[in-house]
């Protein structure tokens, strides 16, 4: 790209901090330098015309795990562990809402139910019977009992009897948060260069050099928050996972409230003016969706309307609105990848579908690896 003196000048010379993705994580990452180091050049290099991976994509869940999820997590990691996550969520949450204000991020916490379908008897069975176990794993993070059980009042049909809800689990409006975060970094004066992919990058002496899709340049020090798109760049420790969503037109006296989980997490829904955003589903091809692709299938989207259909709005007519869908990054374990990898560059990877809860402690662990 031909570049004048002004334009590389502003954009591409002197670079002390270049970061790899505008998504939340990258954005706070990019905050914290500031923070830091007020007179640094921060640049923000992103892929798409708006966050490419999933934070403007998501479905605006404050939360940090249903029941079934944290048992499945138990069976994967340590009690020890799985606390540490949940904390972690937490506190990522608060520094979410204290960076932001609730306003404008559009919290409201209204509490969160996880419901079982007839099939998932033997799940519903075990998540029952280890409420007091898990309840009284999390006190010490919340300071009383979080999960409760409690009657279906929504109306859901070919379901368990009883749903189990926690007060502490609210919900965001993503647009909001993801536009006041951008009004924020760019303000503290850090530039975004959108629609720029990065191809590759080297340690050269004191630096690194950044090939892009369009122009290569030169910069103090790498930063890498893409998530769900970091294999491409060689981190192996995370895959990428496609995550499908639709919306539904607005439903006329819609009565549902809350975030609503099902099947361990892999199916989520909530009321979001007055429609049902409903996403999830891609357990049911857990190998065709680790890609980077984004897309619908009729697989996943199929499933999705026989759920809303004999679940979730079974007296209900609605029509779909808008279908999308966005990439996670996950891998064998659930704690993040926040680690230096080589002398000038530096990674925040792998926020295993709960970078709403913990991008912004991500990003800002990531800027305190910084020397």
């Amino acid at each position: 790209m031909d570049f004048s003196y002004w334009e590389n000048k502003t954009w591409l010379s002197d670079t002390d901090f270049t970061i790899i993705g505008s998504g939340i994580t990258g954005l706070n990452c990019a905050l914290s330098l500031k923070s830091r180091f007020p007179a640094a050049k921060v640049l923000i290099l992103e892929r798409g015309l708006l966050p490419n991976g999933a934070s403007t994509k998501n479905a605006g869940f404050a939360c940090f795990g249903s029941i079934s999820e944290i048992l499945d997590d138990l069976n994967r990691h340590t009690e020890e562990e799985v606390v540490e996550l949940v904390k972690k969520r937490k506190k990522g949450l608060q520094l979410l809402r204290s960076n932001l204000g609730d306003e404008n991020i559009g919290f409201q916490c209204l509490g969160g139910y996880e419901l079982f379908t007839k099939q998932d008897e033997e799940l519903y069975g075990e998540c029952r019977s280890k409420l007091d176990k898990i309840n009284s794993l999390l006190k010490p993070v919340f300071g009383e009992v979080v999960f409760y059980d409690r009657e279906d009042r929504f109306g859901f049909e070919n379901i368990q009897p009883r749903l189990v809800y926690n007060k502490f689990e609210g919900q965001i409006d993503t647009g909001r948060m993801m536009s006041s975060l951008l009004d924020k970094v760019q303000s503290a004066g850090v530039k975004i260069l959108n629609n720029v992919t990065v191809e590759s990058f080297e340690e050269q002496g004191s630096g690194v050099e950044v090939k892009t899709s369009y122009f290569s340049f030169k910069t103090k020090k790498l930063l890498v928050a893409t998530n769900g798109f970091a294999s491409k760049l060689g981190f192996s420790k995370v895959k990428p996972a496609r995550a499908q969503v639709l919306i539904t037109k607005p439903i006329p006296d819609l009565k549902i409230e809350g975030t609503f989980h099902l099947d361990k997490g892999y199916y989520y829904f909530r009321n979001i003016d007055g429609r049902i955003l409903f996403g999830g589903g891609r357990n049911l091809d857990i190998e065709a969706e680790e890609t980077m692709e984004i897309a619908q299938t009729g697989l996943i989207q199929n499933k999705l309307e026989e759920l809303l259909k004999t679940t979730i709005l079974p007296n209900t007519k609605f029509e779909i609105d808008q279908r999308w869908s966005g990439i996670m990054g996950v891998g064998e374990r659930k704690k993040p990848v926040v680690e230096q990898v080589s002398e000038n560059v530096y990674c925040g990877v792998r926020l295993g579908g709960m970078g709403v809860a913990i991008g912004s402690l991500v990003g800002k662990e990531l800027a305190e690896l910084v020397l």
